[in-house]
């Protein structure tokens, strides 16, 4: 009898130690998280330090600070965090990770090494994990899978079928440039939803409309957004530094797909934190930088790629920071009757 008693208690107290975590899966148009109604409200991030190339993570505490400050629900990095002490961060702040794989990342957690398992299966039980995003804009770099992108696309699909007999729990999608075409479509059908890549000038809505017409999968931007630099003056925005200009090409942005969320899965803005890294000395925010079919960038058809931060190298807050704040605090889908309907 005795013996029975310490059998229990043994067990009892492994049972505690169990952590059962998070259920994602797509609904309709939409992602449930332990079956309630998620709406990413997110942000792109990928922070690197001043004078640095390299991303660090010497700032996640005050990062994720500003972003639940903001309303952020979720954050999507372009190379996978492989440290669950900032996984852990993130849960404590009540915000959520898209992990994107990249395809030849020289081995780490990429695709074409077959490595992107191994991360999977060591974080997939993890509560930060919402989904795992494979690519960034590849249908723009034919050149990078033998000249011909279908190479891409199928690789994408086994990516994703590989995933899911090792992660029931987590939807699969992709960063694609814009819209799936229809040789996208017909290659890539083992995702679960698509994450666009989209730059339509403040007009950003129409990609949805298109979408719909062609597709009954969930589809959320995986990049929206504005700079805040003019490279020339239009209209009420001058030449230069212009937060005005990102403040209000964002807000007309984000004010459009949530007054219309019955067409989309989320939203991630791009992004977080100014990159100086990225057009020129990385010890100085250089104006310029390309990004493949950036001409859209609202108000001047540029993307100054070092000014797409809601706040500054320093975390000083940007107009745009404070009139998303302003958007997704006061946002919550729980409350929005029209998926009632859906």
């Amino acid at each position: 009898m005795n013996k029975v008693k310490i059998v229990l208690v043994l067990s009892l107290s492994f049972f505690s130690l169990i952590t059962i975590s998070d259920e994602v899966r797509v609904y309709k148009d939409k992602l449930l998280v332990n079956d309630s109604l998620f709406y990413m409200k997110g942000v792109a991030y990928h922070p690197v330090p001043l004078g640095s190339k390299s991303r660090s993570f010497e700032n996640i505490d005050l990062d994720l600070m500003l972003m639940e400050e903001a309303g952020i629900n979720t954050i999507r990095v372009y190379e996978p965090i492989d440290d669950v002490k900032i996984l852990n961060k993130l849960v404590k702040h009540n915000i959520k990770l898209i992990v994107s794989f990249g395809y030849n990342q020289n081995g780490f957690y990429d695709i074409l090494s077959g490595s992107y398992i191994d991360y999977v299966n060591k974080f997939k039980d993890h509560d930060a994990i919402l989904l795992w995003e494979l690519g960034n804009e590849y249908n723009y770099h034919p050149e990078w899978f033998g000249g011909d992108i279908e190479n891409w696309y199928k690789a994408l699909n086994e990516a994703s079928k590989k995933i899911h007999l090792h992660d029931n729990k987590h939807p699969v999608s992709t960063a694609h440039g814009d819209f799936p075409n229809e040789q996208a479509r017909k290659l890539v059908t083992d995702i679960d939803l698509w994450g666009v890549n989209v730059y339509r000038w403040d007009q950003p809505l129409s990609i949805l409309e298109e979408w719909a017409e062609v597709s009954s999968k969930p589809i959320y931007f995986a990049e929206l957004g504005s700079d805040s630099y003019m490279t020339v003056t239009r209209d009420i925005y001058k030449e230069g530094v212009s937060e005005l200009a990102q403040a209000d090409a964002n807000s007309i942005m984000l004010t459009d797909v949530l007054d219309n969320i019955e067409l989309s899965a989320g939203i991630i803005v791009f992004q977080f934190v100014d990159g100086f890294w990225k057009a020129g000395n990385p010890k100085e925010q250089d104006i310029g930088g390309w990004a493949p079919n950036s001409s859209g960038v609202p108000y001047d058809g540029t993307a100054n790629e070092e000014f797409f931060g809601l706040v500054d190298i320093n975390r000083n807050k940007k107009m745009s920071y404070k009139s998303i704040q302003d958007i997704f605090t006061k946002f919550d889908i729980q409350a929005v009757s029209k998926l009632d309907s859906k």
